[in-house]
C-alpha cells in the first residue's frame, strides 16, 4: 500500500495482535489517540439489534471531550446481553487508562463474529501493548486500519488536505468492510480524523449528511449489520476557532470526498467480487426516488450475476427499476452500460453486444446509467457483482 496517508496533527495510533483472532499474522486490536480532547460524533446502524459498542458510543456522542477510539476485530460483541454492555464499558475504561484518558473520553468499536463474548483479558493486554506502540507515522496508520479488518483483503485508508481560513488541515479516514454490506449501514466501521476545529453540532450535521451520500449508498448483499458505526473526531490541532461559513462548507465537501472514497473501497473489496458497479439514476422527481431505484438495481442478484458474466443484459436492469416501487413512464427510459447506449425511450437499440461485453469483462469498474424523464434529481449507488466465491466465503465463514 502506498504510504502517502498521514495522521492529522495531534493524532497517533497503533495496532497489535492480541489473540482474539486465530491467525497470529493478523492484527486484531487498534487504538487511535488524540493528544487533546476532541469533538467526537457518530452515525450508527439503524438495525434494532444493535451491538454493545454501538449503544456505548451512542450514549457518549456528540461530545467535546473524546481522546481515544479503541477497536477490536474477531468478535463483534453483538447479541451479548448485559455482559456485552459491561464488556464494552470495560474495554473503554482499560483502553482509556492505557492512554491516560477516562472511559468517558473513549469510544469503542468491535467487529467479527456475532454472539461471542469479548475475551477481556486479551483486550486488556492488547490495550496496554498498543498504547506502548503509539506513533504518528504512515506505517502506524496502516496498522490501525489492519487491526479492524475481518474479511477485508486490503486496509482502507483515505485522506485529503485542504486550506481553511489560511490553515492547512487534514481529513484522514480508515474503514473496514467487504461482505455483508447493506446500507444503513452494514458490517462497516469507519473512523475519520481531522485537525480542523469544528463545533460538535456542525461536526454531527456534516457527518450525518456525508454518510447519507456515501456509506448509505453502498451494498454488497443488502444485509444490515448490528455494529455499523462511522465516527468523526475533530481535535482542532491545526489551530484557530471552530470554522464557519465558507470554510465550514469547504470542510463539509472534503469530508464527503473522504467518505465517498472510503465507501467505494468497501464494495470494491467485496468478497469474491470482480467488479465494482456504479449505478447512476437520473431524471427523478426526488433524490429518495432515485436512490430507491438505484438500490433496487444494485441489490438485484440477476443484475449482479449478469455483470459478473459480462452479459449486457439490459432487460434485468430495466425490470429491476420497474419493481422498485417508484412510478415512472417506461417509454421515457434510456440506459447506458459503460457509456454505450443499449436502451432508448423505452425500447432496446441495436448495439454491438461484443463491444459492451468486452467493456464489462476488461474493466473492474462497470457504470450503469439509467435516465428517466420524471424530473431533475439523481443519485449514485455502488455495489459489486455476485460471484460463486461470495457464496463460498459466506457459507464457510464460521467453519
Amino acid at each position: 500500500m502506498d504510504h502517502e496517508h498521514h495522521f492529522p496533527q495531534g493524532f497517533q495510533g497503533a495496532g497489535v495482535y492480541t489473540g482474539v483472532k486465530r491467525n497470529p499474522n493478523k492484527l486484531d486490536f487498534s487504538l487511535l489517540v488524540s493528544d487533546r480532547p476532541a469533538v467526537g460524533v457518530g452515525v450508527y446502524t439503524q438495525n434494532l439489534v444493535c451491538a454493545a459498542p454501538v449503544k456505548y458510543d451512542r450514549s457518549l456522542t456528540p461530545s467535546n471531550d473524546i481522546r481515544v477510539v479503541a477497536m477490536n476485530s474477531g468478535v463483534a460483541n453483538a447479541c451479548t446481553g448485559d455482559r456485552g454492555d459491561r464488556d464494552a464499558a470495560e474495554m473503554a475504561a482499560v483502553a482509556g487508562e492505557a492512554c491516560g484518558a477516562s472511559a468517558k473520553q473513549t469510544l469503542v468499536l468491535s467487529t467479527g463474529v456475532i454472539g461471542a463474548h469479548l475475551p477481556m483479558e486479551k483486550i486488556k493486554q492488547g490495550a496496554i501493548a498498543t498504547a506502548a506502540k503509539l506513533a504518528n507515522t504512515p506505517a502506524a496508520l496502516e496498522d490501525v486500519a489492519r487491526g479492524i479488518m475481518t474479511t477485508d483483503t486490503v486496509p482502507k485508508i483515505r485522506s485529503r488536505e485542504i486550506v481553511l481560513d489560511g490553515r492547512a488541515v487534514r481529513v484522514t479516514g480508515i474503514a473496514k468492510g467487504a461482505a455483508m454490506i447493506g446500507p444503513n449501514m452494514a458490517t462497516m466501521l469507519s473512523v475519520i480524523m481531522t485537525d480542523a476545529a469544528i463545533s460538535a453540532a456542525d461536526a454531527q450535521t456534516a457527518l450525518a449528511d456525508a454518510v447519507v451520500e456515501s456509506f448509505n449508498c453502498i451494498s454488497v448483499d443488502g444485509h444490515m449489520s448490528t455494529n455499523d458505526t462511522v465516527l468523526l473526531l475533530a481535535n482542532g490541532a491545526a489551530g484557530g476557532e471552530p470554522v464557519t461559513g465558507k470554510a465550514l462548507s469547504a470542510f463539509r465537501a472534503t469530508l464527503l470526498e473522504v467518505c465517498e472514497d472510503l465507501a467505494q473501497s468497501i464494495p470494491a473489496d467485496g468478497e469474491g467480487a470482480t467488479h465494482l458497479i456504479t449505478v447512476e439514476v437520473h431524471g427523478c422527481r426526488t433524490r429518495q426516488e432515485a436512490l430507491k431505484i438505484g438500490r433496487t438495481i444494485a441489490d438485484s442478484p440477476l443484475v449482479k450475476t449478469a455483470i459478473h458474466g459480462a452479459d449486457p443484459n439490459w432487460g434485468r436492469i430495466v425490470s429491476a427499476a420497474g419493481y422498485a416501487g417508484v412510478p415512472f413512464n417506461p417509454e421515457h427510459v434510456d440506459l447506458l452500460i459503460n457509456g454505450l447506449l443499449v436502451y432508448e425511450q423505452g425500447t432496446p437499440v441495436a448495439f454491438d453486444e461484443e463491444q459492451v461485453s468486452l467493456s464489462i469483462r476488461d474493466n473492474r469498474d462497470t457504470l450503469l446509467v439509467l435516465i428517466l424523464g420524471e424530473g431533475t434529481e439523481s443519485a449514485r449507488f455502488w455495489t459489486t457483482d455476485l460471484t460463486a466465491d461470495y457464496v463460498r466465503l459466506n457459507a464457510d465463514y464460521r467453519t
